[in-house]
């Protein structure tokens, strides 16, 4: 299996400032944002991609995490570290590091309509253009088009990994 980097921790940092300069721009109008970063690897980019945009927006971000089998999302319950309740009439943006078929994301979307939001927006590091569900990415940092066999592993910098890279595998 062969290796290819596609994005490296400069290339990364600079993407997560560009998505979090378009949230704003989008959402510039309102205090508070919600975002919801689906568990495994949208987690570490939710937090980063939230520490920006209070930063520099000076807006309050609220962030949770969104828990789900991705493989098969109806086989178990799907949880959320927030009360559903505090998504009321919210904006809330739903954050994670790939978007392959969209099934993930349509999956937490939906559960997260329940909840009665204001608006619902995603945001991913890479888009594949693989879809299988109607879900687009609002806020991409890099669109590739790969082949279906390809697999793209992001790692984002924390105790186990010391820098960020995006890597495509074949």
């Amino acid at each position: 299996m062969s290796s290819t980097r596609i994005l490296e921790s400069e290339q990364i940092e600079r993407k997560l400032q560009r998505i979090a300069r378009q949230i704003l721009e989008e959402f510039h109008k309102f205090p508070e944002l919600h975002l919801v970063s689906i568990a495994g690897n949208g987690e570490p980019m939710g937090k980063r991609l939230g520490a920006i945009v209070a930063e520099i927006g000076g807006c309050k971000v609220h962030a949770s995490t969104l828990k789900l089998n991705k493989t098969a999302p109806l086989d178990s319950p799907i949880t959320l570290t927030c009360e559903m309740t505090s998504l009321k009439n919210q904006h809330v943006i739903v954050v994670d590091d790939v978007l392959n078929s969209g099934k993930t994301l349509m999956y937490a979307v939906h559960h997260i309509l329940n909840s009665g939001p204001q608006r619902v927006a995603t945001a991913v590091l890479i888009d594949r253009i693989h879809r299988s569900f109607p879900v687009r990415a609002d806020f991409c940092g890099l669109s590739l088009s790969t082949n279906l066999k390809e697999h793209i592993e992001v790692r984002l910098a924390d105790r186990s990994s010391p820098s960020d890279e995006a890597v495509l595998h074949d």
